[in-house]
């Protein structure tokens, strides 16, 4: 009998792109052939994000091509979440389910297209599914969120703070090092309040008792002898603890930090955790016991109520804090969030002339940074092959979303492998380098 064909589009954070990988991994466990084209598969998936304006429109067009091209569609993520809406623009669709539900959408993929055999788990790959290169996953820690951000609509879709038990997670980082790993990206969507929601209980994880806490699990992880890379670290005071196991080695030194500003009123106007810290303060302290430490951060500009003092005082901070790799959105209204009813609401022409400001500035921040490493040797961890050379990564830098290595003279290293390069150049973004 030949299988059954499913098509599948991934879109949003890489806390979607888990979700993704799970029910793909489902998928390929029951016997279903994961198509790459429309016209090929009996059904078509789309994962959905709804963070921000640009990403449901981003959603909506990879809908609406779906239809068009194949017709039968099932729509989950986090816009899933706004089901009745969905449903009346696309009526036409087979099931609407939200973020985090993989077993609904097999519900609804077995009722339109039964497995066409009995699986056998050997068919799957070690680890799973994955959407990334075999030499780095991403390993989502918790579920949901507990903030009340007023630019935010993820609680709402996502749910309140679900931690996994700290020896699900040690067990799935250890059968991922098995299948070939070479650096874990940890994910939630409030990765230092990981154990919150059950009050940082000890569990027994492979023998030995364990808090369930970041600093806890991040020191287990880093025991596997691998990369592990932390992002989504709200400021809270104790990853504070994180630093020192950075400066150890145990895990790379890296924290992605998302400050999103730095006046105390628009932060409290924000309702960010943590709005109270003395960040500039930190940030010293955490070079002064890492010196290598490279910390990335995203801002949002023009959130309502920002005035033209409060927005050069962001941009005097990004030139005293010296971020080393830094994104940021001009504030955008979306359905749901309460800032929506904030007052003096910051014009479109406003937000976006700041936006490009707010670039310039930091352009010229991560530029420096970076040339200050010129001269040095470091270990890369190589990812792809390209026109340009070989594309790797330091400890410095993250998938997708930061700069890469280019690596002139490394033809016969191959992708998964680490090599000691000495670096040659720079520009903004990227780092040019040799094999030592």
């Amino acid at each position: 009998m030949k299988s059954p064909r499913v098509g599948f589009v991934s879109l949003g954070c890489p806390k979607a792109l888990v979700d993704s990988e799970r029910i793909l991994t489902q998928l390929r466990a029951e016997g279903y052939v994961i198509s790459d084209s429309y016209s090929d598969a009996s059904i078509v998936v789309v994962n959905t994000c709804g963070f921000i304006q640009a990403a449901v429109e981003e959603s909506l067009e990879a809908i609406t091509e779906a239809l068009d091209e194949n017709g039968r569609v099932i729509v989950t993520g986090c816009l899933g979440t706004r089901n009745q809406e969905i449903l009346r623009r696309f009526p036409e669709l087979v099931a609407v389910t939200g973020p985090d539900s993989a077993e609904s959408v097999m519900e609804a993929v077995r009722a339109e297209l039964p497995p066409g055999h009995a699986p056998f788990h050997d068919l799957l790959p070690p680890g799973g599914v994955k959407l990334t290169p075999r030499h780095y996953a991403y390993l989502k820690i918790a579920e949901g969120c507990n903030n009340s951000c007023t630019f935010c609509v993820i609680p709402g879709m996502r749910g309140r703070l679900v931690s996994r038990p700290i020896h699900d997670i040690v067990d799935e980082a250890s059968t991922l090092v098995g299948a070939g790993v070479k650096e874990l990206l940890v994910v939630s969507q409030d990765t230092a309040a990981y154990g919150a929601d059950v009050k940082y209980r000890t569990e027994l994880t492979r023998g030995r008792p364990l808090r369930s806490h970041i600093t806890d699990l991040t020191r287990a992880l880093g025991e596997l002898g691998i990369w592990v890379r932390l992002h989504y670290v709200y400021p809270y005071p104790h990853i504070d603890e994180l630093i020192p196991l950075m400066s150890e080695g145990l895990v790379v030194p890296y924290l992605d930090v998302p400050f999103q500003h730095c006046v105390p009123r628009i932060l409290k106007r924000m309702k960010r955790p943590a709005n109270a810290e003395n960040n500039l303060a930190r940030i010293r302290m955490w070079r002064r016991i890492c010196p290598e430490l490279t910390i990335r951060s995203t801002f949002i500009v023009g959130f309502p109520g920002e005035t033209e003092d409060e927005f050069n005082l962001l941009l005097d901070f990004l030139t005293e804090a010296q971020l080393d790799r830094v994104g940021c959105f001009a504030y955008s209204p979306i359905q749901g969030a309460a800032a929506n009813d904030l007052d003096n609401a910051v014009p479109e022409e406003v937000r976006e002339e700041r936006l490009a400001r707010f670039m310039a500035v930091q352009e010229e921040v991560s530029a420096e940074r970076l040339r200050r490493r010129i001269g040095q040797t470091c270990a890369v961890l190589v990812d792809a092959h390209s026109e340009s050379g070989v594309l790797a990564r330091s400890t410095g830098e993250s998938p997708e979303i930061d700069g890469v290595v280019i690596i002139h003279d490394g033809v016969d290293i191959e992708p998964g492998q680490f090599v000691d390069v000495r670096i040659t150049g720079s520009d903004n973004h990227d780092l040019y380098a040799q094999k030592v």
